[in-house]
């Protein structure tokens, strides 16, 4: 079996056990984070979606009522 050897650089470049645990605790962190900002991201997007609905209902029902009040003021002899 053969060896590859390392230059006094290419070892300097290595990670200690303490480094790649330290690292590790980092990407965790980043992890923890980008799951906290979805979460958020997720709330927003549902909050939009509701209040889109509650728009379209709102229109509709503003629709119907102006269509009462036209049919009210021909009754009435007013214009429309």
């Amino acid at each position: 079996m053969r060896y590859m050897t390392l230059t006094p650089e290419q070892f300097n470049q290595l990670a200690t056990k303490k480094e790649h645990q330290e690292l590790e605790k980092k990407v965790d962190d980043m992890a923890e984070n980008v799951k906290q900002i979805l979460t958020v991201v997720d709330g927003i997007a549902k909050k939009h979606e509701t209040f889109e609905e509650e728009k379209v209902s709102n229109q509709g029902a503003h629709d119907r009522m102006q269509g009462d009040i036209n049919v009210l003021k021909k009754q009435a002899g007013m214009m429309a």
